[in-house]
């Protein structure tokens, strides 16, 4: 009988799976994330679908470019901060307290930069990592 914290689990992975399926159509939401996130999850509940998550047509790719060269391609990039910046926007505006805004903008700045820093990868690169993905994951 599955435990609870396994059922949770691979729910949130699963919703997770949904979300970063959806960044790969909408601009502001990140795919790379979520697709880590449901890895995440999905490593500690069911190796099942967490080999089906890693070796997958689509996803597969982000995950095996994040993990072996710390590199997400550019449109991820560009959402992941811009969301980030209009989330941390929208929660200074409704808190108006000095110090929150203050500490706000340090962990956007933080992550940013970590963002920033990571290798971006173009289309060609993408698909060459596609290629070396193991079918034994």
């Amino acid at each position: 009988m599955p435990t609870l914290k396994k059922i949770a689990f691979i729910f949130l992975g699963t919703m997770a799976v949904v979300l970063g399926a959806m960044g790969i159509f909408l601009p502001l939401l990140p795919t790379t994330p979520f697709l880590l996130l449901a890895a995440y999850f999905y490593v500690r509940s069911s190796k099942r679908l967490y080999r089906w998550l890693i070796n997958h047509r689509v996803f597969g790719i982000y995950i095996y470019s994040y993990i072996t060269h710390k590199a997400i391609d550019i449109k991820t990039k560009v959402g992941m901060i811009t969301l980030l910046w209009v989330s941390l926007g929208f929660s200074m505006w409704i808190m108006k307290t000095a110090w929150i805004s203050g500490l706000l903008v340090l962990v956007g700045c933080g992550v940013t930069t970590h963002l920033v820093l990571l290798r971006t990868l173009n289309r060609a690169q993408m698909l060459k990592a596609r290629e070396n993905l193991s079918p034994q994951a």
